[in-house]
């Protein structure tokens, strides 16, 4: 079966430049081995990235050896439900693609939430 969005239809694909997903496969796909529940297909923001890098989180800067050549604003990735739900208590969620955003997200956040900030 194919994993659902938080609209009830098919996971569409969040990004394949940067490729995103906890499985890099350009969807927000996730299972018990995905500890921080990636789900949240997200359009970065700059104030979102300055956001997650003062929690600890630094999307920013490039890690070769990772093969992550660093976020920029206006790329699609796929964050954290529980960091996206920290932005937005903050007021800096980014914008969220419905349709590639995991159902799983709807365990942490209400679809109005999300819809609130739908691109």
């Amino acid at each position: 079966m194919s994993a659902l969005n938080v609209l009830g239809t098919a996971l569409q694909a969040c990004s394949f430049d940067p490729l995103t997903g906890f499985y890099r496969d350009g969807c927000c796909n996730t299972d018990a081995h995905d500890h921080g529940t990636h789900v949240v297909c997200a359009k970065v923001t700059a104030d979102f990235l300055a956001y997650s890098k003062q929690r600890g989180n630094d999307l920013s800067t490039p890690r070769p050896e990772y093969r992550f050549s660093g976020l920029r604003s206006g790329d699609r990735w796929c964050l954290c439900v529980n960091r996206w739900l920290e932005a937005l208590q903050a007021g800096v969620a980014p914008p969220v693609h419905l349709e590639a955003t995991h159902a799983k997200a709807l365990e942490h956040v209400s679809l109005e939430q999300l819809r609130a900030h739908a691109l």
